[in-house]
């Protein structure tokens, strides 16, 4: 029987938790507990990994600002060496739990519109959280745009949306090989079309955007969204807050949900099973296979 498909978006959160330390060593930890659920997955479906690099992607914006002698990286190129890191960590411990599965990871372009609205108003955190203080004083230093990220403050940098994959055809032949193909991490280096070139775009492309686009691109039988919540929650911070266990586009369309970090997951979802999806879950990574399962989480069928 031919194994279904499913595309598994994997929250850069859920590799650096919020006010742990930005080390190494602490993602390779978090990446072996993701590992361990992914690959439980990987044994009843195809799976499509993607990853987010948010956390990641402002450390290295950063640490760029701190060495004076060169000009500071742009974002497509730092997306680009986030989307070799995490990679490389996930892969080497894809092949320890599962040696014997071909595990792939590629370097994924993905275009953008670059009169996407979203570049006047940002909204993508990225790097370390900061006391309200903090953030100010940096964004007056750096000229950054900073917003509340929970009871903290990020930097934000603008968040286009994913208009084409450009090394489609390759990932799509590493599937039908059987391959555990890595893409389009942190949603894919963003590019643009200019005069028949392909050039980067400072900016930060949505995981979980990317992850939709690509599982429709694919059709794929499922899209899994894992992050640091365990559900998508109504009435969030409030007593009255609960969890939604079964839902659809329609019914989700009537609440508002945070730009900063729900939002973008509520709209891929819906971006998906309105084009055709059959469901998406969404959760934390310790249940993945209880979100698929219907047990854990939030379902989004179509209505």
């Amino acid at each position: 029987m031919t194994k279904q498909t499913i595309v598994v978006a994997l929250g850069g959160n859920a590799l650096l938790r919020r006010g742990e330390p930005l080390e190494a060593d602490v993602q390779r930890h978090n990446i072996e507990i993701a590992v361990n659920t992914i690959s439980k997955i990987a044994e009843e479906y195809n799976v499509v990994l993607v990853h987010g690099n948010g956390p990641q992607v402002g450390l290295l914006a950063l640490q760029g600002l701190e060495y004076k002698k060169v000009n500071p990286y742009p974002l497509d190129v730092l997306g680009s060496e986030t989307q070799g890191m995490i990679g490389y960590m996930l892969m080497q411990e894809f092949k320890n739990q599962m040696p014997a599965v071909n595990v792939t990871c590629m370097l994924t372009q993905m275009t953008v519109d670059p009169n996407d609205p979203a570049f006047a108003d940002p909204t993508k955190p990225i790097g370390p959280v900061y006391s309200k203080e903090e953030a100010c004083e940096l964004a007056e230093k750096f000229n950054w745009t900073v917003k509340p990220d929970g009871e903290f403050f990020r930097r934000v940098v603008p968040s286009p949306q994913p208009t084409g994959i450009v090394e489609h055809e390759a990932i799509t032949t590493l599937i039908d090989q059987g391959h555990l193909v890595i893409c389009t991490g942190g949603g894919g280096i963003p590019v643009k079309r200019e005069n028949g070139k392909l050039v980067g775009v400072e900016a930060v492309i949505d995981k979980d955007m990317s992850a939709a686009y690509l599982a429709r691109q694919l059709n794929a039988d499922a899209l899994l969204i894992l992050t640091d919540a365990d559900a998508v929650y109504l009435d969030w911070g409030k007593p009255t807050q609960h969890a939604l266990r079964s839902t659809t586009p329609s019914e989700l369309a009537k609440h508002q949900f945070d730009a900063g970090s729900m939002g973008p997951k509520i709209e891929a979802s819906c971006e998906f099973i309105n084009h055709g999806g059959k469901v998406v879950g969404i959760g934390s990574l310790e249940q993945g296979i209880k979100i698929l399962e219907g047990t854990a989480g939030t379902n989004i069928v179509k209505g």
